[in-house]
């Protein structure tokens, strides 16, 4: 928590559950980052946090932006971003949405199959593209799966064919899971690209970019490994396969600029046991799952807690959300352990959410109203 956000949250007595976010943290992480990739240009990811403050911060400070839809396309752009500035980096598009961005003077789009390729041939002709390909993801917190990407062979055949439609066969990007924690993640995926472009410009296609994605970590219960260690493997990686004809570099960060800019103020609903000599203690919460913190869903982000009886006596809890629904309970096997002294009425800081979090609430499941938000 920033000293900023302690003193709002001092200064205010907040209904909850609240995001309060500090926008000069987010200036300090992309200057962070800046710092330690250098050769990079940053596309910050909209879908972590697409609040117009954290955007118009980033626009002044000339951050590039990766849109997943055409609404976060307008988005940045009515923010004052440059339509150049702005890559969509979604593969799944609809037609009239590439064709929109299209015409709003976007020129940069992902794709990572034969169809999504012919609907940016038709609606965005000439336009810089870049496939994503399958990489793996271990030691990240929050897997991606097989949802986006292709086999480098297949995308091979696609940036080849990409040239034959009129399109600009830009690059390559890969995404080795959010919350990596593993600085070596990127050097393997880094070493699969490097392959596929040397096989590419062998094939006549003039490849110029490498989209190393995001999933930089923040710090949430355990410690992770620096950016600079990240920035150190990646560069490291890109010398020994691209030697020095080093391609343009794109990264993605999402959670690393806004994760730690942001703290969610909550309220004790409940205090409670399943049976009289059960040693576990039943935490209900004002926000859970559907309020925003849908990255717990199998106890994937463990967020840390601050309340008012740190210090004191602790115990084994299960902490849930307000919901009636089942699901809705963020912490059962992670072994979380919270004041003994805890009430109804307490109010509770859940660190390191400024990222992920207000776009993952619901509209009003169960009539709660979406979480309120604060940008000091």
């Amino acid at each position: 928590m920033t000293p900023k956000i302690a003193r709002f949250l001092a200064e205010n007595d907040l209904a909850t559950p609240c995001l309060v976010l500090d926008v000069d943290r987010v200036e300090q992480n992309y200057r962070r980052l800046k710092r330690a990739l250098p050769l990079a240009r940053i596309y910050y990811a909209v879908k972590a946090n697409p609040a117009r403050p954290i955007l118009e911060r980033l626009v002044g400070l000339g951050s590039c932006f990766d849109a997943a839809s055409f609404e976060e396309v307008s988005a940045v752009l009515d923010a004052g971003a440059a339509p150049d500035a702005v890559s969509y980096g979604n593969t799944v598009k609809k037609e009239r949405a590439i064709k929109a961005a299209f015409e709003r003077g976007v020129r940069m789009f992902a794709f990572d199959s034969e169809e999504e390729l012919d609907k940016l041939a038709r609606s965005a002709p000439g336009a810089k593209v870049y496939c994503r390909i399958l990489v793996g993801n271990d030691g990240a917190e929050w897997p991606l799966s097989r949802k986006f990407g292709c086999e480098p062979e297949m995308a091979r055949d696609l940036m080849i064919r990409a040239a034959g439609l009129g399109l600009d066969p830009f690059g390559l990007s890969f995404h080795v899971g959010s919350q990596q924690t593993d600085t070596g993640a990127y050097a393997a995926a880094i070493a699969k690209v490097g392959m596929l472009f040397t096989d590419l410009k062998d094939a006549g296609v003039n490849v110029r970019m490498v989209n190393l994605g995001g999933g930089y970590p923040v710090r949430y219960r355990a410690e992770v490994p620096e950016i600079e260690a990240f920035a150190d493997a990646i560069m490291g990686a890109m010398v020994e396969h691209f030697g020095n004809a080093i391609p343009d570099m794109v990264v993605e960060p999402g959670r690393f600029i806004a994760g730690d800019a942001g703290v969610v103020q909550s309220e004790v609903v409940l205090v409670s046991r399943k049976a009289t000599d059960d040693p576990v203690r039943w935490v209900y919460l004002d926000v859970g799952r559907f309020g925003g913190l849908a990255e717990t869903e199998g106890e994937a982000i463990k967020y840390a807690f601050r309340t008012p009886h740190d210090g004191g006596a602790e115990g084994p809890v299960t902490i849930a959300g307000p919901t009636c629904d089942s699901t809705d309970t963020l912490y059962e096997k992670a072994n979380y352990r919270l004041p003994t002294a805890l009430r109804a009425g307490d109010k509770v800081e859940i660190l390191a959410t400024g990222a992920y979090v207000t776009t993952y609430a619901s509209q009003g499941f169960n009539g709660f109203a979406p979480l309120a938000e604060h940008y000091v």
